[in-house]
């Protein structure tokens, strides 16, 4: 039987995931999911694709009486406490364009990532009224990530990626490398199974197919490090990858479409399919 194997949420969009073997998972995603995000001088949302070092930054969100606390570290810096501010004035952020808003978090936040980056950032939370529309074949909500709230990997998928990277001579690429929220194990053993994949039922949650995820440049930087770590898996994945409207796709895209708790080992239900291709 298809289960949950692994739950990883991204406090900071761009920074490192932290896996966790319960989450409550919310109409924008696990809880904290992307919650927050780097700005540049101009306003824009910085991700790994400009700002390959923020996978260096590893955050964790608290729940405190009367609010949360952010703890955020990176190699060589101190480490920075903050109480979240949701209360404060919004302001107008762009990510890939589109407009958003955020709460700004302030100038030691400001200064401790302009530090880990080496450019002028600062830092905003998304508002509690948050009101972010995302597209895909079942439209929902999501904060600061790319788009749909949550992003679903098979290890069988990861496992017949890595049996073609080992024809070419390559060395096996981590989970991590493809920053999924849910991991599953079990369907089937056939690999890119969540590919076809409409209804899910995990927990106590539901889930409603997007998209496949189309694969970035993020894809490219070692996690571990924060560097560009060469062409894979872009250069294999397009080799048998390609989507239909360009780039390469690798994994799944859901909305959640029943909140609820989830937990590592849960059950995994498919409720709806679609046809196999012909």
């Amino acid at each position: 039987m298809a289960e949950v194997v692994e739950l990883i949420h991204y406090p900071v969009k761009g920074c490192a995931g932290v896996p966790v073997r319960t989450a409550v998972v919310e109409p924008a995603g696990l809880a904290h999911d992307r919650a927050f995000l780097v700005l540049g001088p101009d306003g824009a949302g910085r991700t790994q694709r400009r700002d390959p070092k923020l996978a260096v930054v590893s955050p964790r969100v608290r729940a405190e009486a009367g609010g949360e606390r952010l703890t955020l570290r990176a190699p060589g810096m101190e480490v920075l406490r903050l109480d979240v501010d949701t209360a404060g004035e919004r302001r107008e952020v762009t990510l890939f364009g589109q407009p958003l808003r955020g709460i700004d978090q302030g100038d030691e936040a400001a200064a401790w990532f302009s530090e880990v980056l080496g450019a002028p950032s600062r830092l905003v939370r998304v508002p509690p009224e948050n009101g972010r529309v995302t597209d895909g074949a079942t439209p929902g909500t999501s904060r600061y990530a790319d788009s749909s709230a949550v992003h679903l990997l098979t290890r069988t998928t990861l496992d017949d990626f890595n049996a073609r990277l080992a024809e070419r001579g390559s060395a096996p690429l981590p989970m991590a490398r493809f920053r999924p929220n849910i991991v599953v194990d079990g369907w089937d053993g056939r690999p890119y199974a969540e590919d076809r994949v409409r209804r899910l039922r995990l927990g106590e949650v539901e889930l409603g197919y997007t998209k496949l995820a189309v694969r970035c440049a993020v894809t490219l930087v070692d996690q571990r490090t924060g560097t560009k770590a060469g062409p894979e898996p872009l250069r294999t994945l397009a080799g048998y990858r390609r989507a239909e409207g360009g780039g390469v796709v690798f994994g799944s895209k859901f909305s959640v479409v029943r909140p609820g708790a989830l937990a590592v080992g849960d059950g995994v239900e498919v409720a709806d399919r679609a046809a196999p291709e012909r």
